[in-house]
């Protein structure tokens, strides 16, 4: 049996011990490979360009331009990547601003190697994965993420969770407590396709883009 290819990682952080560091914590996991590191948004544009990685693991802070606003270019750059961000700051703009400009993740670098691997293996899935200190500000970042034209509002009017079905409800029960497709097949004894179909019926009928969302929405819910 063909072992799965490794993830194409690029590490873009302007701190040289910290993204040497990160760099040798993913080479010796073979599930991933380093193909580039950069330390400003402009040279994070160019690698991207020339390497097309899977995931681009991105700092906020980095010098002129924020990365959060370097996220247009990198996507612009290398269409098929997915942006984790991986940062210091806890403040709720920086992640409304994350997930507005595309984002797939937001995590704090106080994450440990474990979480760290897992977050990027559930990136290239196409889930999204946020640290778990942030999960209490979701709510007053999706707010803000309303005030956007282009992103779904949590709660319509006429509130689209009725059309979900009970199952479907379950699922997303486990998706506001950050639940993975696995940990949801496992906890309802259901196959993870499944749970993957599920929950693309979820983000359809609930009008939102992504897991991110569906967790706010949950959780930002009365009652």
């Amino acid at each position: 049996m063909t072992p799965p290819a490794a993830i194409r990682v690029l590490v873009v952080d302007d701190h040289t011990l910290f993204r040497r560091g990160l760099i040798a914590l993913l080479s010796a996991d073979a599930r991933f490979t380093v193909v580039a590191e950069a330390g400003d948004a402009g040279e994070a544009q160019r690698r991207a360009a020339e390497t097309q990685p899977d995931v681009v693991l991105l700092d906020n802070h980095l010098p002129g331009v924020k990365g959060v606003d370097a996220l247009a270019g990198l996507k612009a750059a290398a269409p098929q990547a997915r942006v984790l961000m991986l940062t210091v700051s806890e403040d709720e703009r920086d992640l409304a601003a994350a997930l507005r400009g595309g984002a797939c993740g937001y995590l704090l670098k106080t994450v440990d190697s474990e979480m760290l691997a897992a977050a990027l293996l559930r990136t290239v899935a196409g889930e999204s994965v946020v640290s778990p200190e942030m999960t209490s500000k979701l709510v007053n970042a999706f707010q803000t993420l309303g005030g956007d034209s282009t992103a779904p509002a949590p709660v319509a009017d006429s509130d689209p969770i009725h059309s979900l079905s009970p199952r479907e409800r379950q699922i997303l029960a486990h998706i506001a407590q950050g639940a993975s497709n696995k940990e949801i097949a496992r906890a309802l004894d259901i196959a993870e396709t499944t749970v993957k179909i599920h929950v693309q019926h979820i983000l359809r009928k609930l009008n939102l883009g992504s897991r991110v969302q569906a967790a706010v929405y949950a959780t930002g819910r009365p009652g």
